[in-house]
């Protein structure tokens, strides 16, 4: 699950916003190796909540714990209405675009098959969580072995290459500013997203605070080699300015490759890539929603379990419903967009959370990150970081997001009257 949610369509699709900011061969392993190390460091510290608070919710029981209900609630109003909703919507239109390739389709053929895919991974859903999660694991397993295979035949034709196509001259770190190392560091974080979301899942998990530490891990480190390894492949197949400004980046080195055809090739790999990811986080989102009708935060009908299927039926549902709307109006591109930035600035909460929860006594979880607060207080501050720094590229947009994300506490206090 940890593999098969990180690894989406941007890993293939578009290197340029990270080749741009570092024209330099070094200086682009760099950003993959740090991008890499930080998405490392926040599994660590979820590996450890989610060791300590084995809840369904993630992020949500974290918060919730850690700072207030309210904190949590937010959380979870920010992933229904725009962060994750958004991020299924946009996978959704993803991989209908690239079914294109192979069907002709117009702009309503593709949304109708956006939506077609969201509610059918969520009927998978519905049934059952050992059916979804076995969907999961056989696509998750065919999209690691096509980038394997993509891997070894491409480091194996490419050998006869030109030495230019090597990228030669261009292995030094010359030109490449702290700025731009930061803003390509960024966008990298952005390939690596969803690596949290295996904790949402923690209460229909075997001995979850041994497993989820070690999928944490373990599934963190696999993406990382990969997404190092697929940029050794594309730099050493094309020119690292064709790279930098290369918006099918994949598509382009599977052409070199093999001629036309790898176009095909290309888009069947990330038809398969983003439907493996939409599987994921189609089966993972309800189980916030759930947690938090436990909880008294929402409607308690929400949270109601299917009596033979023993899955959040009735979430599932509200997810696919909304996320269905948000393909069909074509609005989560602007919710998305505006949203998506504060993800990190949830992400630098919950790593001060975790210090927090340290000194409470009793506290004795079965996983411990190592190195005392340093790895917490780095994550904290690169996540940070990387929200100042969206807010500062696009303000605007940054100030109607959070006022997005705000909107959720009049209705959370609301809520706890309700409650009360």
């Amino acid at each position: 699950m940890v593999v098969g949610t990180i690894i989406g369509a941007s890993i293939f699709v578009q290197q340029s916003d990270v080749t741009s900011a570092v024209p330099s061969v070094t200086g682009v392993f760099a950003v993959w190796i740090v991008a890499g190390a930080l998405t490392l460091a926040g599994a660590l510290i979820t590996a450890e909540l989610a060791a300590a608070v084995p809840n369904s919710g993630g992020v949500y029981a974290f918060l919730r714990d850690a700072y207030s209900p309210a904190a949590g609630f937010l959380w979870a109003w920010a992933m229904f209405w725009s962060m994750h909703s958004g991020i299924i919507a946009a996978l959704a239109v993803i991989f209908s675009r690239y079914v294109a390739f192979f069907v002709p389709l117009d702009d309503t053929g593709m949304r109708l098959v956006a939506v077609t895919a969201i509610l059918g991974l969520s009927a998978v859903n519905y049934i059952g969580v050992a059916f979804g999660s076995g969907l999961q694991a056989v696509v998750t397993i065919a999209k690691v072995a096509a980038i394997v295979a993509l891997l070894v035949v491409g480091f194996w034709l490419g050998a006869d290459f030109p030495a230019h196509f090597v990228g030669a001259g261009a292995a030094t770190a010359d030109g490449v500013t702290v700025r731009g190392f930061a803003a390509a560091v960024g966008a990298g974080l952005f390939a690596f997203g969803g690596w949290h979301m295996v904790a949402y899942t923690a209460e229909e998990t075997r001995d979850p605070e041994r497993t989820l530490p070690r999928a944490l891990i373990v599934g963190t480190i696999m993406v990382t080699v990969a997404y190092v390894a697929l940029n050794a492949l594309y730099l050493y197949i094309l020119p690292l300015d064709r790279v930098a400004h290369s918006q099918r980046i994949a598509a382009e080195a599977a052409d070199a490759l093999v001629g036309s055809g790898g176009a095909a090739l290309l888009a069947a790999l990330v038809v398969g890539s983003t439907f493996g990811a939409l599987c994921g986080i189609v089966l993972v989102g309800p189980r916030v929603y759930y947690a938090l009708a436990r909880d008294g935060l929402l409607f308690r009908w929400v949270g109601a379990v299917h009596p033979r299927f023993r899955t959040p039926h009735r979430a599932i549902v509200l997810q696919a419903v909304w996320s269905a709307v948000l393909v069909a109006t074509g609005t989560y591109r602007a919710l998305f967009t505006r949203v998506v930035y504060t993800e990190w600035i949830f992400f630098a909460a919950m790593a001060v959370g975790l210090l927090l929860m340290r000194r409470r006594p009793g506290y004795a979880p079965a996983y411990r990150v190592g190195g005392g607060a340093a790895l917490p207080l780095l994550f904290a501050g690169a996540a940070a970081f990387v929200a100042v720094s969206q807010i500062a590229a696009a303000p605007v947009n940054s100030a109607v997001g959070l006022l997005i994300v705000l909107a959720g506490y009049p209705v959370y206090v609301l809520t706890r009257r309700r409650a009360s």
